[in-house]
């Protein structure tokens, strides 16, 4: 009962600041209508029913953007098994569940640095350079026609090489020079993207044959990573599967062993720590290494899994969202997976929720822009639904 409690109390403020978000949202959904906004004037209840309205239908587009049509899902129940019945029903779902994959792997790498101390911004680039590591284990370990599990674990091991290698750079010149990780590691993002444009130009190796835009060759040929559900239509693969294992090995790492403890202690208190013995600079390239390892895994799995080819692109912004889904989740690994299934589903919704009601979706950012500052000013929440929050002793503000 007391874990009960202490797990309710935990979710509680980001899940009120999810609803206060959306209800919010809401609210710009009717009132940046042009047609609410006409009729407000000389009638303002029909106005304000039809902006009603207009939201619940945006926000009813969004649920079956993100988890599927019932009537689908009804008709699937029915035929006794039909797999093109079953794969309509079950897309948007498994798509959810796909779009929050790169959200949970660098979401884990942040909170892996947030715990030690060290404001992270280059997950954006780790994971992209991941991506590039895992589209060229994958050529070579396939072109050279070697099995497909060896083949796999190899594009795990280089993607977790070369994000590695990219977070070294900032750890080590924090700890050597003081260099500020947060400069460093904006500048890195960039220059990830320009290396990764310059290879996908001019290296033959993983360049797509008589193409003129930077794109890789076409990856499913040299590897295919194994679908979790037997329907041959769905993308969901077993990187989902690798991004819970990850989860809760890293939760396993950080609070039941003594290296984690070490990290975690750092990121408290580094001067105290540094009195206690802990080695804060190794502390804190280790950090820089797990993280950027993390962050790479994903990016291999995103490239070479579901895009099945590389592009300086392909990493779709995932790198600043999983700073938000890190805070939001109170960088803890079962927050983080939560948080990012609820930013998957946002995604993935929104493009339907566009098609048919012609919002922007730019409005989910919006939204996600909002959980973020809900979550910083709880009071804020409290006030809005008469909720009460208090600060447990010895949480920092």
């Amino acid at each position: 009962m007391t874990r009960l409690r202490a797990l309710l109390s935990t979710v509680r403020l980001p899940a009120l600041s999810i609803l206060v978000a959306l209800l919010v949202g809401a609210l710009v959904i009717m009132f940046t209508d042009l047609e609410v906004l006409a009729a407000l004037p000389h009638d303002p209840i029909g106005a304000i029913g039809m902006g009603i309205g207009r939201a619940v239908a945006a926000y009813s587009a969004l649920l079956r953007g993100a988890f599927g049509n019932p009537e689908r899902i009804s008709e699937a129940l029915n035929s006794g098994g039909d797999p093109a019945l079953w794969a309509r029903a079950l897309r948007p779902t498994t798509e959810s569940l796909l779009r929050s994959v790169p959200l949970i792997f660098v979401g884990l790498a942040v909170s892996v640095a947030f715990r030690t101390g060290i404001f992270n911004i280059g997950g954006e680039g780790q994971f992209l350079m991941g991506a590039v590591g895992g589209t060229t284990t994958a050529i070579a370990f396939g072109g050279a026609g070697l099995p497909a599990p060896i083949t796999i674990l190899a594009v795990v091991a280089g993607g977790a090489l070369f994000g590695a290698a990219w977070a070294f750079i900032p750890g080590f010149l924090k700890v050597r020079a003081g260099a500020s990780e947060v400069i460093t590691t904006i500048m890195l993002n960039y220059i990830a993207s320009l290396l990764a444009f310059f290879l996908l130009s001019n290296w033959d190796f993983i360049q797509r044959e008589d193409h003129t835009q930077p794109i890789s060759k076409a990856l499913e040929t040299y590897v295919t990573m194994p679908g979790i559900l037997p329907i041959p239509e769905l993308r969901l693969n077993i990187s989902f599967i690798v991004a819970l294992a990850f989860a809760a090995l890293v939760s396993w790492f950080l609070f039941r062993t003594t290296k984690g403890f070490e990290l975690r202690a750092a990121g408290l208190n580094l001067a105290a720590a540094r009195y206690a013995g802990m080695g804060a600079g190794s502390s804190i390239i280790l950090a820089m290494l797990i993280s950027g390892g993390i962050a790479g895994i994903g990016g291999a799995f995103e490239a070479v899994g579901t895009v099945k080819q590389l592009s300086p692109s392909v990493t779709g912004g995932v790198g600043f969202t999983a700073i938000a889904i890190a805070l939001v989740g109170g960088s803890r690994p079962a927050g983080v997976v939560a948080t990012a299934l609820v930013f998957g589903a946002l995604r993935n919704g929104g493009a339907l929720m566009g098609l048919e009601t012609r919002i922007p979706i730019d409005l989910l950012f919006f939204i996600q822009a909002l959980v973020i500052m809900f979550i910083a000013a709880p009071s804020l929440v409290g006030q809005i639904l008469r909720v009460p929050f208090r600060r447990r002793k010895g949480v920092p503000a």
